[in-house]
């Protein structure tokens, strides 16, 4: 039996070729984040696999477009503040951020309404910065620059902190960021955003990108978005920072004028999907091949949610329209007015239920038994049905 034997040479060339094998094996596994990869920033993707979903966003665009135009001057305003008030709320919402509804709307108001009352002014601070960022991402359609977005930055932590903590406001950050969970006492690290020193030159690369490309508005919205998720220039704020951008590209690149749908809405419907495919487009663990075609898909998916939740809110509208010329055949007082404006502003999710003589009382500022006698005349106009099945203390009543 014969045996082969080794040189010297060919012995060390083999450990060469294995501590090769095994350098490039491990600075693959150091290369986790697409921001490391050297196709980066790029961002490639199959068109043909998105192809049908771009047709229907765009149609249906075009449905909006065309809804909003036989609209009266009043019901446009309508829309356009609904819309508003839930893009803020939903934005803030997915970041585990609940706002007043009222003092949003009010902010909202006060920037749009002429007919605003200040009387009647809930804002605060944080939603009238809120607002202006909403106004000038969607109604402002100049280049964007990096002293705008500090400017939407100061806006959203107009105190200079983030829940107990300070920030660095209007400024990109200076320290290292990992997104990060604890599960038990286990810590997961689920993104490692650039370097602070990458971040300049970054973001001057994707501003040159939202300002000078010529790509399809849904395709450029869905790959700014991420671009701005993967850079994470910010201290803090850089999702609702990144939806802001979102809003910017679509009204700037199809032309719209005001916040006629609310994207934030629909992505807060699916809050957990959304983090998901962030997680894996932004992971090359995951995202294996460079491709982007999963999260443009997503994103365009979620546009065209949040544009049929609009043709919904406007198809309420509406019907709130055609409730007040019916209700303008009755002499209502000033109460009612008001109260039935806030049940329809608000809708039905926030008087779950119904509303009962004490949230009347609450709302319009008056005694349980005046309360009662409006309710009772609203009824008999038929403006109010009293809930089936609800009787005594427990009465309940519903816009009809």
């Amino acid at each position: 039996m014969s045996q082969k034997l080794l040189t010297i040479g060919s012995y060390y060339d083999r450990i060469n070729e294995f501590n090769r094998i095994i350098g490039v094996k491990y600075m693959q596994e150091r290369k986790k984040w697409v921001w490391q990869h050297e196709a980066y920033p790029s961002f490639d993707y199959q068109y043909e696999a998105i192809a049908a979903k771009l047709s229907t966003v765009s149609r249906n665009t075009g449905k909006l477009e065309y809804a909003i135009h036989i609209l009266d001057q009043k019901n446009i305003h309508d829309v356009i503040i609904d819309a508003s008030t839930d893009e803020i709320m939903q934005s803030s919402k997915i970041e585990g951020e609940i706002l007043n509804r009222d003092s949003v709307r009010s902010s909202i108001r006060k920037k749009l309404d002429d007919a605003f009352v200040y009387g009647e002014d809930h804002s605060t601070r944080l939603t009238d910065g809120l607002a202006d960022i909403l106004i000038d991402s969607s109604f402002n359609h100049a280049p964007l620059s990096k002293e705008r977005l500090h400017g939407w930055h100061n806006a959203l932590f107009p105190t200079g902190y983030s829940g107990g903590y300070k920030i660095d406001v209007a400024t990109y950050r200076k320290d290292e960021m990992q997104v990060v969970s604890n599960r038990g006492y286990r810590e997961i690290v689920h993104y490692e955003a650039p370097q602070p020193q990458k971040i300049e030159k970054q973001m001057e690369e994707l501003l040159v990108y939202i300002n000078h490309s010529h790509e399809d508005p849904y395709i450029k919205s869905a790959i700014a978005h991420l671009w701005f998720v993967i850079i994470h220039p910010y201290d803090d704020g850089n999702g609702r920072m990144a939806r802001a951008i979102t809003n910017y590209v679509l009204s700037r690149e199809l032309g719209l004028t005001h916040q006629y749908f609310s994207i934030s809405k629909a992505i807060a419907e699916h809050k957990r999907a959304y983090y998901d495919i962030l997680e894996r487009s932004n992971n090359l663990i995951h995202n294996r091949n460079f491709d982007f075609t999963e999260w443009i898909g997503w994103h365009i998916d979620t546009v065209n949610q949040a544009i049929e939740y609009a043709m919904g809110e406007i198809e309420k509208v509406v019907q709130k329209a055609k409730f007040w010329d019916r209700a303008r055949a009755h002499a209502l007082n000033e109460r009612q007015i008001k109260v039935l404006n806030k049940v329809l502003d608000v809708g039905a999710a926030e008087f779950e239920g119904g509303l009962s003589t004490k949230k009347y009382a609450a709302i319009a500022k008056t005694s349980i038994p005046t309360a009662k006698r409006d309710i009772s005349k609203l009824v008999a106009y038929g403006l109010l049905k009293q809930v089936e099945g609800s009787a005594g203390r427990s009465t309940r009543y519903v816009v009809s």
